[in-house]
């Protein structure tokens, strides 16, 4: 077993035992030093965020995994431009192969520039779901958002993934959390799944439960429970499996089919519980935001059912057997960005 999936499993165990746990706690107190030392830094104002002339948005979440900002920034990046707003989001484009110290125009909101191999999944497939809305990639998110404003004029920026990125000062920060995964086994990286400890939940001002699942009830129950310790404004961000098509054709995938389902993402079990309307033969996971070779799939015969995030970086491959979910995400939006 690859000792990242082992890792994982720890992450999200109750109350993990054993000599490899106990290593990892060790390093976590090396990891948690550094954190509440940048976190007090900032805190006491000894560093200073540096401003731009913009409305700065930050969607992160304070685990690692895949909690569901993708989809979450892409719909109140629509939600802006549909209110006249000229609209950036920056991503640090993490597993692509465009160097990042750089300021990478990824999309204009008409032409997308690079594919999913170079930007990273996460931005192109942000890119082909927010129509007339810029994406940048860079690892410098002041340096890729001044460029932004003032190349380009953009009045909102969007940061996917920010809430750590504290260089950049940001008008609004939502936090996101798994309503089944929450904050794992609570320990700090890398013994557990957790980015900081406690004292960064003084930052927060929007707290979001996603829902990844047909019944919300769980996560609707979570909600409340968290708004009740945090005293933070929270909100459920209800994701649901709207319909399979084929990346090429577009075409849709009828309930009942046999498929193997593939991906590479933070929480891969969530996906295919969402595949119970179709009959799954195998599945296939491999590490996230891995980049696939042909070897990946060459003995894969049959329907191939992936995410979107895995589908930019199949396209490329000349098969007329991989298919998509397409999942709906619902969350008032207003309610979310007014403070």
């Amino acid at each position: 077993m690859k000792i990242k999936t082992e890792i994982t499993k720890i992450h999200y165990q109750r109350n993990p035992e054993g000599k490899l746990f106990q290593f990892l706690k060790f390093c976590s107190y090396f990891y948690g030093f550094g954190s509440r030392l940048k976190n007090f830094l900032y805190d006491k104002k000894i560093i200073k965020p540096k401003k731009v002339n913009a409305f700065v948005i930050s969607v992160g979440n304070m685990t690692t995994g895949g909690v569901g900002k993708t989809p979450l920034v892409a719909e109140i990046a629509k939600y802006l431009v549909d209110c006249g707003q000229k609209v950036a989001i920056i991503s640090r484009g993490y597993g692509g192969r465009l160097n990042n110290k750089n300021v990478n125009l990824i999309s204009d909101g008409i032409k997308i520039y690079y594919d999913a191999s170079l930007a990273g999944d996460e931005p192109v497939l942000l890119a082909e779901n927010t129509p007339n809305c810029y994406v940048f990639t860079c690892r410098n998110r002041y340096l890729a958002s001044k460029y932004a404003v003032e190349k380009f004029g953009i009045n909102v920026i969007i940061l996917d993934d920010g809430f750590q990125h504290r260089k950049l000062h940001r008008d609004l920060d939502i936090v996101l959390m798994d309503s089944v995964k929450g904050f794992g086994n609570e320990c700090l990286l890398p013994a557990g799944p957790l980015r900081e400890g406690a004292e960064a939940l003084e930052r927060i001002d929007k707290f979001v439960v996603v829902s990844k699942s047909v019944n919300h009830e769980t996560a609707e129950e979570v909600a409340k429970i968290m708004q009740d310790r945090l005293q933070i404004p929270t909100q459920v961000c209800y994701t649901e499996p709207d319909y399979v098509y084929n990346i090429k054709t577009g075409q849709r995938l009828m309930d009942g089919m046999e498929v193997t389902a593939m991906c590479a993402i933070g929480q891969p079990q969530q996906f295919y519980d969402f595949l119970k309307s179709f009959v799954v033969k195998d599945t296939k996971t491999f590490d996230d935001h891995h980049q696939y070779s042909p070897t990946d799939i060459v003995d894969i015969t049959g329907n191939i059912i992936t995410t979107e995030k895995d589908a930019v970086k199949l396209a490329k491959f000349d098969r007329n057997n991989i298919y998509a979910l397409k999942l709906k995400t619902v969350i008032d939006v207003e309610k979310l960005l007014t403070k």
